[in-house]
């Protein structure tokens, strides 16, 4: 495996603590699994139905003292079903939502003024070089398959492939983050289930343990 860092940045960010049932209350950090997803948009690729990359992140570094804000924001209060999408697929029906109906005003606490540099292995089940080679020249570019966001996709991300041995002018500040949300276990694809682990950031750096560690808990 091979470490690759991003640095991203953003005005807002939500990584939306999953106990907060009604109004959106964001972790203290980044999360894994959303550290996760920016890598994943600049480079994912399947191969026979499988995926043929695999990022572990490993280093999380807090480039930004941490700042909150309050927002309220309007969010649609329903989805639109799969049976109904299936419905309409198979009956050549239209598909909708009234906003006016379904309009939600929620508050939320959120992060501002982000800077983060997320440290992650590439895991590559086929031609590592070639896919090494591939996120290399895109991550460069600035290209990716979708816009990264941070926590919502309405936050979106700047980036910038970094030397992941770069010195780094992190935050100095200690902070017990609590039980932080990991990832999903897609050991049943029909059940995934939430994992944690109880995160600490010292001097501005949050190390992740390995997916398979006893300070994984489920």
């Amino acid at each position: 495996m091979k470490r690759f860092c991003l640095e991203v940045s953003g005005n807002f960010a939500c990584f939306t603590r999953p106990e907060m049932k009604v109004e959106r209350v964001s972790y203290d950090v980044i999360t894994p699994s959303a550290a996760r997803a920016v890598f994943e948009s600049i480079l994912f690729k399947k191969a026979d139905g499988r995926p043929a990359v695999r990022w572990h992140i490993r280093k999380i570094e807090v480039m930004k003292p941490i700042r909150w804000i309050n927002l309220r924001r309007n969010e649609l209060g329903a989805v639109i079903s799969t049976r109904n999408v299936t419905q309409a697929m198979n009956n050549g029906g239209v598909l909708a939502l009234n906003i006016e109906e379904e309009r939600q005003q929620r508050a939320g606490l959120f992060l501002r003024d982000v800077q983060y540099r997320l440290h992650a292995d590439m895991e590559a089940f086929i031609e590592p070089a070639k896919y090494q080679a591939m996120f290399e020249r895109r991550a460069s570019k600035g290209q990716c398959f979708n816009q990264p966001y941070l926590g919502c996709r309405e936050f979106s991300a700047d980036f910038r492939l970094i030397d992941p041995d770069e010195s780094a002018e992190t935050i100095s500040e200690d902070r017990a983050l609590g039980w932080m949300l990991y990832d999903l276990d897609f050991g049943d694809p029909n059940n995934p289930l939430p994992r944690f682990f109880n995160a600490r950031m010292e001097q501005g750096v949050v190390q992740v343990p390995e997916w398979e560690s006893e300070e994984v808990r489920g």
